[in-house]
C-alpha cells in the first residue's frame, strides 16, 4: 500500500477530513467505519493511531505536534463534518467530537519536559499516583441581568469565572448586578491526576519527578492509583502565585491530557522483540537452563544458590487462580532473608529491584505505612485525595523491602494484608477503597541479637511477629560462619571482582534475563498427573511424620499452596505449560531447605511448622501448659505457690531442666497468667 499525500496545498481541516474518509487508500476506511461505531455507543471522542496520520501526511503529523491548540482544532471540526455525513442525526446531537491521538512515535522522558516544550504535544509513561474527585466545570455561563431579565451566554477559560464586561448589561446599556443560571449553563467533567517517574526509568540516587495531568469529559476515571499509563498530552503553564504578594515569574508545568492508555494493566512492560523471542526459546532448549539462570542473578553476589533459586522462583511467580465463589489464591511467593550483617542481603534485593520486570526497592528505616500502602492527603481545594505508596505501585512486581525488622511495629502491620490478600484497604478521611498490591515481596531482616544464634527459636531470633512471619513461603537464613575453603573461595571472588571491576561471567546478562522473565509471565502453567502425586505424598508424609494428636505439626496448608506456587515459577523459568514431577520435586527441595533453617524446634530438633505459625513450638507450648496445671494444682492446697516449690516439681516430676522452668515461668508472668501477689509466691490469674 502506498500512502496518498495531498497534492495541492489544502486547508488543514480538508486534510484531516480526507484522511477520516479514505485512510486506508486501497481498503475499506478505517476511521469511516470508527466514527460510525462512536455513532452507535454514543460516543465523543474519535481515538486516531498517530502512525496513520505520518504515513498520510507527514507535514500535517508534525504540524500536530508543534501547533496542537489550532490543528486540534482542525481535527475535531474535520470529524464532526465526516460524522455528518456518517450520522447527521448523532452529529446535530453531540455537536462536538474529541479526536484522541495515540502512539506517538517518540517517548519523552517526564524528567526531560520543560520550557521548549510549552504548548507542544508529547507522550510520556508514568505511574499514576494521585487522583482527585470528578468536579464539573463551567465552560459556556449563562447570566441574567437582575434589571431588564435578559440572558447573556459567556465562553469561559481559564481555572477562574468571568461574567459579563465591566458589570454593564450590554442589552439594556446600565450598569447591573447579574445572576448566574446553572440550570442552562453548560459543564464539562474534569479531574486532575498525577502522573510519577516509573521506578525502572529512575537514575540513581535522584528523587522521582511528577506533573499533574488534567483530564476532561470521558477521560475522567479512566485511571486509578497505581495503574501505569502512556499519556499524550499538551505540555501547558500555571503562573505560580506568592501569598497576598502577586504572581511570580515561575510557571509551573502540567499536562493536559489528550490521550491516556492504561499499560499497566498487562502482565508485561517489557518489550520483546520477535529477535529477543528467538534467543528466549533458544536458551530454553538448553537441557542446563535452570543453572544458567541461577547462575545469571546477582553473578558479583558469591554462592547462595539456594537463596538465588528461591528468589529466582519469586521472580517468576506462581499462576493466580479466581475461584467461582469470588476467593482469590494469589500466584506470587514472599520470601523472607535473616541474615548477619555482611552476607550481602541489601545488594541482592537492590539487584532483584532492578531484574524484575517491575521492581521497587525501600528501606524499613525510613518507611511508614501511608508510605508503603497508601496515603490519604487533603487537596487545596479542601477534598481528600488518595495517593498510592509502595506496594500499590509495585502491583504486578516485586516489592523489596530491606531491614524490614527495622520498621516501627504500627507500621509494619499495614503489609499484613498486602502480603496474603494482595490489595491494600484504606478508609480515612471519608475515602473507603480498595487498591491492587498484586507484588510479590522480598524482604531483608537483622537478627535482634546481632548474629543469629543457633540455639534459639526463629522467632526469638528476630524482631519480627509471626503474623508477618507465616505470611512467607520461604525463610532463609543466612549464618557467617567460618569455613576455611569457603572462605578462601569468597575472598578469592571478591579480590577478583574489585581487581577486574567486572562481574564473573554469567551465561545471561542482565536485559537477557529480565527479558526471560517477562515472556515466562506469558505462560500458565497447569498442575500435571504426577505432580499432584508428588506434592499430595510429601504433604501427607509430613503430616503423619507429626505422629498423632499431641505431636508436632511439621507442615500446614498453607505451605502446600507454597509448593504449588514454586512448582509453577519452576515450570515457568522452562516455559513450560505443565508442571512436571521434576518442577514438584525442586519446589519440595527448597521447602525443606527453608524449614531446615527455620521450621525446627531447636529443643527437640524436630520439624514443628507452629516455630513460625505461633512463635511458640509444641515442645514450650507443652512446658507451659504443664506449668499452669502444676501451679492450678497447688494453688488448692497453699492459695498461693512458692516459686522455688513450683520449680523443683517441675524438674523432678516433668523432667524440665531448671534454667527451662524459670524461663516457661517468666514467660507466663509477662504475658499475664501467672502473677506475683508477693516475692516469691506465684498466683493465676483470674480467668
Amino acid at each position: 500500500m502506498t500512502a496518498l499525500a495531498p497534492q495541492l496545498v489544502v486547508r488543514p481541516e480538508d486534510a484531516f477530513q480526507d484522511f477520516f474518509r479514505s485512510y486506508p487508500v486501497d481498503e475499506e476506511s478505517k476511521y469511516r467505519k470508527r466514527l460510525a461505531q462512536i455513532a452507535v455507543s454514543e460516543g465523543r471522542s474519535l481515538v486516531v493511531d498517530f502512525e496513520d496520520l505520518i504515513s498520510f501526511d507527514p507535514d500535517l503529523a508534525r504540524k500536530l505536534v508543534t501547533k496542537p491548540d489550532e490543528y486540534l482544532r482542525y481535527a475535531e471540526s474535520a470529524a464532526i463534518s465526516q460524522m455528518k455525513v456518517e450520522d447527521p442525526e448523532y452529529a446535530e446531537q453531540v455537536g462536538r467530537l474529541f479526536v484522541r491521538f495515540r502512539r506517538l512515535p517518540e517517548k519523552k522522558a517526564l524528567r526531560r519536559i520543560g520550557a521548549e516544550h510549552l504548548n507542544q504535544m508529547v507522550l510520556v509513561d508514568g505511574i499514576i499516583v494521585r487522583v482527585t474527585q470528578v468536579k464539573p466545570m463551567i465552560v459556556k455561563a449563562k447570566f441574567q441581568c437582575r434589571k431588564c431579565l435578559e440572558i447573556i451566554a459567556e465562553e469561559q477559560e481559564g481555572d477562574l469565572m468571568s461574567g459579563p464586561a465591566g458589570a454593564i448589561c450590554p442589552m439594556c446599556k446600565q450598569r447591573s448586578a447579574f445572576k448566574l443560571l446553572e440550570d442552562e449553563s453548560v459543564f464539562k467533567n474534569t479531574q486532575e491526576a498525577r502522573i510519577q517517574e516509573r521506578p525502572e526509568d529512575l537514575p540513581p540516587g535522584q528523587l522521582p519527578r511528577y506533573m499533574d495531568v488534567r483530564l476532561e469529559v470521558d477521560m475522567v476515571d479512566f485511571a486509578r492509583p497505581g495503574d501505569r499509563v502512556g499519556v499524550t498530552a499538551l505540555v501547558r503553564a500555571q503562573r505560580e502565585y506568592y501569598g497576598e504578594k502577586g504572581k511570580l515569574r515561575t510557571f509551573t508545568l502540567y499536562f493536559d491530557a489528550n490521550y491516556m492508555d492504561v499499560i499497566g494493566k498487562e502482565t508485561e512492560v517489557v518489550e520483546i522483540t520477535p529477535e529477543d523471542e528467538k534467543k528466549i526459546l533458544e536458551a530454553a532448549a538448553d537441557p542446563w537452563i535452570h543453572r544458567n539462570l541461577v547462575s545469571s542473578l546477582a553473578p558479583s553476589i558469591y554462592g547462595y544458590d539456594d537463596i538465588k533459586e528461591g528468589v529466582l522462583y519469586l521472580l517468576f511467580g506462581g499462576v493466580p487462580k479466581h475461584m467461582p465463589d469470588g476467593i482469590n489464591i494469589r500466584g506470587d511467593s514472599n520470601t523472607l532473608i535473616i541474615g548477619d550483617p555482611g552476607t550481602a542481603k541489601s545488594q541482592l534485593l537492590q539487584y532483584v529491584s532492578r531484574i524484575a520486570p517491575r521492581g521497587l526497592y525501600t528501606s524499613g528505616r525510613g518507611t511508614t505505612a501511608a508510605g508503603l500502602t497508601a496515603a490519604v492527603l487533603r487537596e487545596k481545594t479542601g477534598g481528600m485525595v488518595l495517593e498510592a505508596g509502595a506496594m500499590v505501585l509495585a502491583d504486578k512486581g516485586v516489592a523489596c523491602i530491606d531491614e524490614l525488622d527495622k520498621m516501627r511495629p504500627d507500621d509494619r502491620v499495614a503489609i499484613h494484608e498486602a502480603l496474603e490478600q494482595q490489595t491494600v484497604s484504606v478508609a480515612k478521611g471519608g475515602i473507603v477503597a480498595t487498591l491492587n498490591a498484586r507484588a510479590a515481596v522480598l524482604a531483608a531482616a537483622n537478627p535482634s541479637l546481632g548474629r543469629y544464634e543457633p540455639h534459639r527459636n526463629v522467632s526469638e531470633n528476630i524482631n519480627l511477629p509471626v503474623t508477618i512471619l507465616s505470611r512467607f513461603d520461604l525463610i532463609f537464613i543466612l549464618k557467617d560462619l567460618p569455613e576455611q575453603e569457603a572462605d578462601s573461595r569468597m575472598s578469592q571472588h571478591i579480590l577478583t571482582l574489585h581487581k577486574t571491576l567486572s562481574n564473573p561471567e554469567a551465561p545471561f546478562p542482565p536485559d537477557f534475563l529480565k527479558k526471560y522473565i517477562s515472556y515466562a509471565k506469558r505462560i500458565n502453567p497447569v498442575l500435571g498427573p504426577d505432580a499432584v502425586k508428588e506434592l499430595h505424598e510429601f504433604y501427607l508424609k509430613m503430616r503423619a511424620k507429626s505422629g498423632g494428636a499431641d505431636a508436632a505439626i511439621a507442615i500446614t496448608p498453607r505451605q502446600l499452596e507454597a509448593l504449588i506456587r514454586l512448582a509453577e515459577s519452576r515450570a515457568r523459568a522452562f516455559l513450560r505449560k505443565e508442571v512436571t514431577v521434576e518442577d514438584a520435586k525442586s519446589a519440595i527441595r527448597i521447602m525443606t531447605v527453608s524449614l531446615s533453617d527455620v521450621g525446627i524446634d531447636v529443643r527437640t530438633g524436630s520439624m514443628d511448622i507452629d516455630v513460625i505459625m505461633t512463635g511458640k513450638p509444641r515442645s514450650v507450648r507443652d512446658i507451659l501448659q504443664k506449668v499452669i496445671e502444676i501451679v492450678s494444682e497447688l494453688e488448692k492446697e497453699t492459695g498461693t505457690v512458692e516459686e522455688s516449690l513450683l520449680v523443683q516439681v517441675l524438674v523432678e516430676r516433668e523432667k524440665v531442666e531448671e534454667r527451662e522452668a524459670r524461663r516457661s515461668i517468666g514467660q507466663l508472668i509477662k504475658e499475664g497468667v501467672l502473677y506475683s501477689p508477693k516475692p516469691g509466691r506465684l498466683k493465676r490469674t483470674s480467668g
